[in-house]
């Protein structure tokens, strides 16, 4: 049997007037339900179908990628836990997009849901205005609200892509 990406139900809206804490967890998860939603319904070989030549992108190296950068920001840059790499490698440093045509993609469905767990497991009682230490960063520290927002921004753009790439494979549009 062919395996599909389940559908996702969007869920309800946000609560408009509650706090920020709350206000960042819901648009995090509606961010990632719009994400699966674009992969609802579609095989495996649909999810590895990339956009247009020249781009690699696909469905697939899009949720790939989300997985690696929750993990990177919440686990291993903010909580500094040392976790090998899902998809990179010192070859590929963009391994998650650059090596879908074998990679198992309801292996890789399953890994976001679990990383995104995780992730919201292991920050969920920490204040938005801890600082983690960040050598990149101008100041040396990164606070966890600022990750959110990142966060948000990422999903924001490669949900755009995922919109684009949908619309190509069978002509659905739509969060």
């Amino acid at each position: 049997m062919t395996w599909t990406a389940p559908d996702v139900e969007r869920g309800s809206r946000t609560d408009m007037a509650c706090g920020e804490r709350e206000m960042l967890d819901d648009w995090l998860k509606l961010r990632r339900v719009f994400l699966l939603r674009k992969c609802a319904g579609l095989t495996s070989e649909q999810l590895k179908t990339a956009s247009v030549e020249p781009s690699n992108l696909t469905l697939l190296g899009l949720l790939r990628h989300m997985t690696e950068v929750e993990r990177w920001w919440f686990r291993e840059k903010f909580l500094h836990e040392n976790l090998p790499e899902l998809h990179i490698t010192e070859e590929y440093e963009d391994g998650d997009f650059d090596l879908v045509a074998d990679a198992d993609a309801e292996a890789d469905y399953a890994a976001f849901l679990a990383e995104t767990a995780a992730c919201d497991a292991a920050v969920a009682d920490i204040d938005l205005d801890e600082l983690a230490d960040d050598p990149r960063a101008p100041t040396g520290k990164v606070s966890l609200r600022w990750i959110y927002i990142h966060l948000l921004e990422e999903y924001a753009q490669h949900t755009g892509h995922a919109d684009l790439i949908r619309e190509r494979i069978d002509g659905t549009t739509g969060a």
